[in-house]
């Protein structure tokens, strides 16, 4: 109701601020558009002789010409008047989808999303050249949510409706990224799981999904008794291994889960960068030494080790240690492991 009353109110300011007539002349006196050929569109809608797609037809050439003037606030004046006019209308969705569109073009987003909302509570669906209403209600509703449970529902929605419309990989990703932020592991873990044989294509902001998705599953599952509490007792562990050239030990104490080995020019998401990884070809006869303390890149989430003498081709390691960052397992969030190994000196 204030929404229409607010229309009728710009009308009256019109009427007596501007010398409209009517109040058509409201909208056809739209400042950029072609006030002849609105004049005689509105001289079609008002004639009563349109069957719906013929007034559908007609509506969509006005809303076009006040959309091409940029006035915004006009188009959504004209179309709130269409629903209000004809609360049954069978093109009633596709106008006020209109309409949200023209608040996003006025940075009122949140404006936008109630009419979204509405016309997906309120409406049956509609296709318009080829392509679902609902379907485009719901990608701008999950691109404007700011609260994770409704996007959840929105993408739930989404992908159980519109299955052949969506990369389905994509969806099962970021639903599974959605279910994390609201802590919900068990539902991350199978939408994670869904995700995997799903995947085809690249994520966009998102090169490493597929391990990412494989490591949290597996970090969800398995005995993860490769962690310490501090970054003392991990480091002292590993030296002790390396004194001994205990190659069992080693494999033993890095982590089963995401362990790396690489170059440091390579990324983390090469495939050959996470390998199962054999100690006991660079340890045997070999005596293995370590820098007296960290490097000086070393924070307190992340520590960087130099090593020396594992092969003559490549003598210089450098051990990598985190925290492990798995609130879904608090036991274990926030504690230490061996995660991966630089091969080479560290790049400045």
């Amino acid at each position: 109701m204030l929404r229409f009353a607010t229309i009728a109110l710009s009308i009256l300011i019109c009427l007596s601020a501007t010398g409209c007539s009517s109040p058509r002349d409201y909208f056809i006196e739209a400042p950029g558009a072609d006030a002849k050929q609105l004049e005689d569109l509105f001289g079609l809608l008002d004639s009563g002789r349109l069957v719906p797609d013929e007034r559908y037809a007609v509506i969509q050439k006005i809303s076009t010409s006040l959309s091409d003037a940029r006035d915004y606030t006009r188009l959504v004046s004209f179309l709130s008047d269409v629903v209000a006019t004809d609360p049954d209308g069978p093109y009633n969705a596709r106008h006020l989808l209109s309409i949200a569109w023209a608040y996003s073009r006025q940075d009122a987003d949140e404006i936008a999303a109630l009419y979204y909302d509405r016309i997906l509570k309120n409406f049956p669906d509609l296709t318009i050249n080829g392509e679902s209403i609902h379907f485009a209600c719901l990608r701008r509703l999950i691109e404007l949510s700011k609260d994770d449970a409704e996007r959840i529902e929105f993408r739930r929605e989404l992908i159980a409706r519109f299955p052949d419309k969506v990369d389905m990989g994509s969806e099962l990703f970021l639903l599974g990224n959605d279910y994390e932020s609201l802590g919900d592991w068990d539902a991350a873990i199978d939408a994670y799981r869904r995700f995997l044989p799903s995947f085809i294509a690249d994520i966009p902001g998102h090169p490493d999904a597929i391990q990412y998705a494989q490591q949290f599953i597996d970090l969800a599952t398995i005995r993860k008794d490769w962690t310490y509490e501090t970054l003392d007792e991990l480091i002292a562990a590993v030296s002790k291994a390396m004194a001994a050239g205990n190659a069992r030990a080693l494999s033993k104490i890095r982590a089963k889960v995401g362990f790396f080995a690489m170059d440091w020019y390579q990324d983390k998401t090469d495939g050959n960068s996470q390998v199962i990884f054999d100690f006991g070809a660079f340890t045997s006869g070999s005596r293995i030494q370590r820098a007296p303390a960290l490097d000086p890149s070393s924070n307190s989430r992340e520590a960087f080790l130099r090593t020396w003498g594992w092969t003559e081709r490549i003598s210089v390691w450098y051990l990598y240690f985190r925290k492990v960052n798995f609130p879904a397992d608090p036991e274990v969030h926030g504690r230490w492991e061996w995660a991966g190994i630089y091969f080479g000196e560290k790049m400045q």
